[in-house]
């Protein structure tokens, strides 16, 4: 086997040079003349996360038009190394090795690299993951400019609301920094309820916001895009959390027709201290030494309400080791209301948030018999409480 080849520089180098839809063959043909690796295929997680989706190789034309590979997450390989984010190999039925790598960006579990080699060691252990380490910022990069990778992610035809509600989240629903952890998953009613979050880190804060906008279809879907530009805006023009708050508010009073409810977070990086305005949405839960609380906070009015509103920003501490969550009411009421969340908190508190908002969500869709009547939407903020300015992750 060559070992020799182009190192990660020059992969960089390369697929910055190739057209977007091909820098990932890049990568391949590194590992090919490498480690004279076969079969090599790079595996997206779909939208909703049930299912992998092999992104075809450039040229593969049938694949582009439909013809492409799915495997279900669910027991696969796949799933294994995307939970534990770590390399896995067994023998191949020729005689040689597959191994299967995590393509994962500050925590975001983007995909799978998914190759066969003739021989393994340590060197080629290292170079794989290496790669599929490298293959994650380019397609972080590269994702700007193609909707390759959009197309790549959705196994199921989407509708206009549905289109919009997801242009609406974060690029990624997994962050990772020195002092927490955060991720968010959505999984939409079958009628899209209007369901948003977002985060954004600047140098000594994090804020979040999660939103359910009211009603139904592309009327809830175009109510959460006033919400959710409105605080963006006053938050890049470094507005308090007040006053996005009432940003939101406004927006939706003047251009809208309904309300939306709400909770916003700014959480300061050096202290932990949290402060939180609460638009009449489902209290925040806590985990603190193995114990699960509701945050019982002062709730305001929706935002978009036809009355005189006066929001009030409280302030709760953040302590290492603190989980706190945040949920929709779609986690809550009718069918997903038999889902005991604080018994769930508790079962998974040694687990990545990860794995957290997974379970979360799984559990409300088996509740709902796959067909929910809201969205289901949840954020998992760790709180670890580290100053020292690096990250400790498992992987990414």
């Amino acid at each position: 086997m060559d070992g020799e080849g182009l190192g990660l520089d020059e992969v960089l180098r390369a697929a910055e040079d190739a057209a977007p839809v091909e820098s990932v063959d890049v990568v391949a043909r590194n590992l090919e003349k490498r480690f004279s690796a076969s079969e090599v295929s790079f595996w997206l997680v779909d939208v909703v996360g049930q299912e992998a989706v092999r992104l075809p190789r450039a040229g593969t034309a049938a694949e582009r038009r439909g013809e492409t590979r799915r495997r279900e997450l669910a027991g696969s390989v796949h799933d294994r190394v995307l939970r534990s984010q770590r390399l896995h190999q067994e023998p191949d039925e020729e005689g040689g090795f597959r191994l299967v790598a995590p393509v994962t960006n500050r925590g975001d579990c983007v995909g799978v690299l998914d190759m066969v080699v003739p021989e393994v060691d340590d060197a080629v252990r290292d170079g794989v993951v290496q790669a599929a380490h490298a293959l994650a910022y380019i397609v972080v990069t590269d994702r700007r400019f193609t909707d390759l990778y959009h197309w790549g992610r959705r196994t199921t035809t989407m509708s206009l609301a549905a289109e919009i509600q997801h242009q609406l989240l974060p690029s990624a629903s997994c962050c990772e920094a020195a002092q927490f952890t955060l991720v968010g998953g959505l999984v939409p009613a079958d009628d899209i309820g209007g369901d948003t979050y977002d985060y954004a880190l600047d140098q000594d804060a994090l804020y979040l916001s999660i939103t359910d906008a009211m009603g139904h279809d592309t009327a809830s879907a175009l109510l959460a895009t006033l919400t959710v530009n409105a605080l963006r805006g006053a938050r890049r023009a470094g507005r308090s959390l007040l006053e996005q708050a009432h940003a939101a508010h406004q927006a939706i009073t003047r251009h809208g027709r309904g309300m939306t409810t709400g909770q916003l977070l700014r959480v300061h990086l050096e202290t932990g201290t949290c402060e939180l305005v609460n638009a009449g949405h489902p209290w925040p839960l806590r985990l603190r030494d193995k114990k699960v609380e509701e945050l019982t906070l002062t709730v305001n009015l929706p935002f978009g309400v036809p009355a005189p509103v006066a929001y009030q920003v409280q302030r709760l501490q953040l302590e290492p080791g603190d989980r706190l969550v945040l949920v929709t009411d779609g986690m809550r009421e009718r069918a997903a209301a038999a889902v005991d969340l604080p018994a769930l908190i508790r079962a998974t508190r040694d687990e990545h948030p990860r794995e957290v908002v997974r379970a979360m969500t799984a559990a409300v869709h088996e509740a709902c018999r796959g067909s929910l009547p809201d969205d289901a939407t949840t954020m998992v903020l760790d709180w670890h409480g580290s100053r020292t300015g690096q990250r400790h992750l498992e992987g990414g």
